[in-house]
């Protein structure tokens, strides 16, 4: 679309994710004029790593899940847009969102299908050194750590888990860094896999609290809270930061959206309905399920359609 054209949808889904693309394939087979829009390609399940608790693959790389998710999408002829909405404005009966390219595409319903972010420590040169030492995903980056002597992954989940298992694999050695008395609930089978990898050392009632290094060389130490063999300051060849991830809620904040008080999760019903009447949400955005996994991300997006189609039915 060129600037300041306006495009008229019934369903605009903002997201391509596994609740994004599966939202886009049930609206595509309701025959709902739908376009999804995004810039970043399949989610935390793109970056996920080999994924093997998705029903009909025994395992499959979270990357190529996404691309059949996105493939049965466009061969239903669902448009995509590869950039992220700037705003929403609620009008009389539709929804007027922007991009960042100053086009305006109309919607009688919009599926917020937006994700998380990732959380980051909020240290000095953080943001500098992202890329130079600091990094955010393990199924991205661990290869980098081949044959390196030290990594550390800071974080207590399971991604934490998952990410200090496969950095290990490429790492001499791997410290997993977390502040509570114990890991955060990681699954059974990866915390059994954790204890048998033993190029992974865990350090329980700690955090990093320094980033150390020079301007063009990026990460060199980091300072603990608490000492470790007598220092809190060691050399690293790099940090992985998994800390966890925090709702996206700028746009639904902006619209007046009920978040969740425990968690800042976007409120929704059975139907993934919100407040306001004609936006709905799926996945990782929402407290619809505890459980953040590509299945129920997918189950939530399905729902959503069917609420939005319906919605059009009774609005027309």
């Amino acid at each position: 679309m060129s600037n300041n054209q306006i495009k008229k949808v019934d369903l605009l889904i903002a997201g391509q994710g596994a609740a994004g693309f599966s939202a886009g394939l049930y609206a595509a087979r309701y025959q709902m004029n739908t376009v999804i829009i995004g810039e970043e390609f399949g989610g935390e399940t793109a970056i996920g790593g080999l994924i093997e608790n998705y029903p009909g693959n025994n395992d499959i790389d979270g990357f190529d899940l996404m691309l059949e998710f996105k493939n049965q999408v466009t061969n239903l002829e669902v448009p995509i847009i590869e950039q992220n909405l700037s705003s929403i404005e609620k009008n009389d009966k539709s929804f007027s969102c922007s991009l960042y390219d100053g086009s305006i595409i109309e919607a009688k319903t919009v599926i917020l299908a937006i994700g998380r972010e990732r959380r980051k420590l909020n240290l000095e040169n953080e943001d500098e050194w992202t890329g130079k030492g600091v990094s955010y995903c393990s199924t991205c980056d661990a290869p980098l750590y081949r044959n390196k002597e030290l990594a550390v992954v800071v974080g207590g989940g399971n991604a934490a888990v998952e990410g200090a298992i496969l950095i290990a694999k490429y790492a001499k050695r791997v410290f997993l860094v977390y502040r509570g008395q114990k890991l955060w609930r990681p699954e059974p089978i990866l915390l059994e896999t954790l204890q048998k990898t033993d190029n992974v050392d865990v350090l329980l009632n700690n955090n990093v609290t320094k980033l150390l290094g020079t301007e063009f060389g990026g990460l060199e130490e980091i300072e603990l809270e608490n000492e470790f063999q007598k220092s809190k300051k060691f050399r690293v060849d790099g940090l992985m930061i998994e800390a966890g991830a925090d709702p996206r809620v700028e746009i639904p904040n902006s619209l007046g959206i009920n978040l969740d008080e425990s968690t800042n999760e976007v409120s929704v019903d059975k139907d993934q309905k919100t407040n306001i009447s004609g936006i709905y949400a799926a996945g990782d955005i929402t407290n619809g399920s505890n459980l953040k996994q590509t299945i129920t991300a997918a189950s939530q997006g399905a729902i959503s359609a069917l609420s939005a189609y319906n919605y059009c039915l009774e609005n027309k």
